[in-house]
């Protein structure tokens, strides 16, 4: 299988994304991709659309400015919202894009971070971040970027995150 990575760069590449992540039942409202669209031509995020034999197997950005205070504060990018379609997971698609985003920071900086979602389903991605090296960034999970304090009720949802930093060569 050949896998090629390719940046958001056209609306060509837009329409692309927006019909595989169509078909793979992926949500997202017109408004997100055109505000993807937009932000890659601005240089504030990078969208990778990973193709495999020349078929669209997933989707992730890079954010130069995170949502998460921590990370803003400290000037870490963010890896955000990776997508690899089941049919084509386990085949080093997700790998490759990580080392792609974060080849791309190590060029200016020492560390990127990423959020992680708490349930099952998101059980393959804390694994292949612990294996790259990524670990928790000390702040404890947070619902919808804010810090959840101990005996506060919060709903296990997407929202629910624990964030994650790597230090970069």
């Amino acid at each position: 299988m050949k896998i090629t990575l390719t940046l958001l760069t056209s609306e060509e590449l837009k329409q692309q994304w927006k019909q595989a992540f169509t078909k793979q039942d992926i949500f997202r409202p017109d408004e997100y991709y055109d505000k993807c669209l937009a932000e890659n031509a601005a240089g504030v995020r990078d969208t990778i659309i990973a193709y495999a034999d020349d078929q669209v197997a997933g989707v992730c950005h890079l954010k130069y400015e995170s949502d998460y205070p921590p990370f803003q504060e400290q000037g870490i990018p963010e890896v955000n919202d990776l997508n690899v379609f089941p049919v084509f997971q386990r085949q080093g698609i997700g790998n490759r894009i990580l080392e792609e985003f974060e080849s791309i920071v190590s060029r200016k900086g020492k560390r990127i971070g990423i959020g992680v979602g708490l349930f099952k389903d998101y059980g393959k991605a804390q694994r292949i971040y612990c294996r790259r090296g990524y670990i928790p960034d000390g702040n404890g999970i947070v619902y919808k970027n804010q810090p959840v304090v101990p005996g506060e009720m919060v709903r296990v949802d997407d929202d629910l995150n624990l964030f994650f930093i790597k230090e970069l060569q």
